[in-house]
């Protein structure tokens, strides 16, 4: 069984190790302590001229919920077009109604702008109140994947959830798994939802080559961030996963 590996990433680092590691794919986004957020143009084109593999671009105006406004939804859209001129190869994105339903006419219109480039509905549908609606809904909306982790914490958590989209999915959408995959849980993810696609970051943390701390700062609102260290998605973390689940 062939399967495709895609990285999470917010760094051109992290892209070449990546690439470097055998992963398939990336994501590429911002500030993935939020969920992953836009990734700026200059880092779009930079990620782009860096590596070969296919390089899919999360549309995300903000952290928090995905229930987006008329002028948010307006900056989604001419950031998949922007995506979409710089070298994306597929677009990642989602939006959701107040009640926890699929936005149809959003994620329709995303779909529209980002063809022919691939869709994938992020995991926005880890938050709908009823997945198998969303399941259906999205199939029809010719989405090409589902990132998920199965409305849990981590997809190991979500086999049972996971392995029930996949069946209902019937081919007619991938179904990715997503959230806290690692070396240990690999094989057991692949065993137990049958899933040919899986999304992680293979992060490892990295001390800031600063030599001056001002420790009576922080720089953002986010008072439990370590500004003074650095993750990337570490190539020998990144293989290890790969290595297990292609010996299995």
């Amino acid at each position: 069984m062939k399967l495709t590996f895609e990285i999470s990433i917010d760094s051109v680092l992290s892209a070449k190790n990546a690439q470097d590691a055998g992963a398939g794919r990336v994501e590429l986004c911002a500030s993935l302590i939020e969920g992953g957020t836009t990734p700026s143009i200059g880092m779009i084109k930079t990620v782009r001229n860096s590596i070969d593999i296919q390089m899919f671009v999360i549309i995300r105006p903000r952290g928090g919920d995905f229930l987006y406004s008329k002028e948010e939804f307006e900056v989604m859209c001419n950031d998949i077009l922007e995506a979409k001129r710089n070298g994306a190869d597929g677009i990642v994105s989602g939006a959701l109604t107040a009640d926890g339903k699929i936005d149809i006419d959003k994620t329709a219109k995303m779909i529209e702008l980002a063809y022919p480039l691939p869709f994938t509905f992020h995991r926005a549908f880890d938050m709908c109140k009823d997945p198998f609606e969303a399941l259906e809904q999205l199939k029809k909306l010719k989405v090409s994947r589902i990132l998920t982790s199965g409305q849990k914490r981590t997809a190991e958590e979500g086999i049972p959830l996971l392995k029930e989209l996949i069946r209902k999915a019937d081919n007619g959408i991938t179904i990715m798994p997503g959230a806290g995959i690692n070396v240990n849980n690999i094989v057991t993810l692949i065993s137990g939802t049958g899933a040919k696609e899986f999304h992680f970051s293979g992060k490892k943390k990295y001390p800031s080559e600063m030599r001056y701390f001002n420790e009576n700062i922080s720089m953002g609102s986010l008072n439990d961030v370590d500004e003074y260290s650095v993750f990337v998605s570490d190539m020998e973390i990144i293989k290890t996963v790969i290595t297990k689940a292609e010996e299995f």
